[in-house]
């Protein structure tokens, strides 16, 4: 911490521009993204201690936090866009990107060892977190209403990307059918959206940095092998099935955008695994 805070202001916006993307890009997490630029150690510790040293934390931080909001602004134009025209294509570039981290998120659980247990953990959730999220589709019609509570949903699930490395929340959100409406609410700077996205995900933070750190210390195996089964009923469920008439080149940009996200999720994770 002490050595974070030499380096400039400056250094450390650009490095809150990219933790930033994590929330936007499908397949990457905010906490890896923050293990890959030296500072999630950084802030779990602030997070689970809030009062030591609160001031110091807080100015160390502000760069950080208006670069993620200038990370989540930009790419949420982008975004938008592409969601709006070429929804399954580029969900097929959501599935590649979680893919392509899934043997590091592999390898990030069995890091303290892997029990019959913890393969029993993981295929039980993977079983219910198909079932609720399809329960889930089944009562909102793949479409839950953007609201207030709503949005506060998303927040708590980007700082669960913040807290959980490896997990993206981006395919939840997807599952919800509120992300090409949360990317249009940055685009437009729509206090609506961002005001309970950032009460839910201080919420989520200021509830949970304690417990999350708790369950590291004492059930770090069996919490991720949770995680990773979750991670795998999430993918399955946002691969797109409309293809209405599709032609042989949309079919062609699906495969595309499939191994272009695998790249990007292999890549991000192998830098993870170099600076974590």
């Amino acid at each position: 911490m002490e050595q974070e805070t030499n380096q400039g202001w400056f250094l450390r916006f650009i490095k809150g521009m990219f933790i930033g993307s994590g929330f936007i890009i499908p397949g990457v997490s905010g906490g890896a993204l923050a293990a890959i630029f030296g500072l999630y150690e950084a802030i779990i510790r602030f997070l689970a201690n809030i009062t030591h040293r609160f001031w110091d934390n807080v100015k160390f931080f502000i760069p950080v936090g208006l670069g993620a909001l200038v990370g989540i602004a930009g790419l949420s134009w982008g975004v938008s866009y592409l969601l709006g025209n070429f929804e399954t294509i580029i969900r097929w570039f959501f599935v590649g990107a979680v893919v392509g981290t899934v043997p590091a998120l592999w390898k990030e659980a069995g890091q303290q060892g892997r029990s019959r247990q913890d393969v029993w953990i993981m295929g039980i959730s993977f079983v219910l977190g198909l079932i609720f999220i399809s329960w889930m589709n089944q009562m909102t019609g793949g479409q839950v209403a953007a609201n207030f509570f709503s949005w506060m949903l998303c927040g708590a699930l980007i700082a669960l990307g913040v807290l959980i490395p490896g997990l993206s929340p981006s395919n939840f959100i997807v599952i919800l059918g509120l992300y090409q409406a949360m990317a249009d609410g940055f685009k437009r700077f729509d206090l609506q959206v961002i005001i309970p996205i950032a009460v839910g995900g201080l919420l989520t933070v200021l509830l949970l940095s304690k417990a999350i750190e708790w369950i590291f210390d004492h059930y770090y195996s069996q919490f991720f092998h949770f995680i990773f089964g979750i991670v795998l009923a999430s993918t399955i469920m946002i691969i797109p099935t409309d293809y209405t008439g599709f032609s042989f080149v949309q079919y062609a940009l699906c495969a595309l955008m499939l191994i272009l996200g695998i790249a990007i999720g292999a890549w991000m994770s192998s830098l993870e695994e170099r600076y974590k």
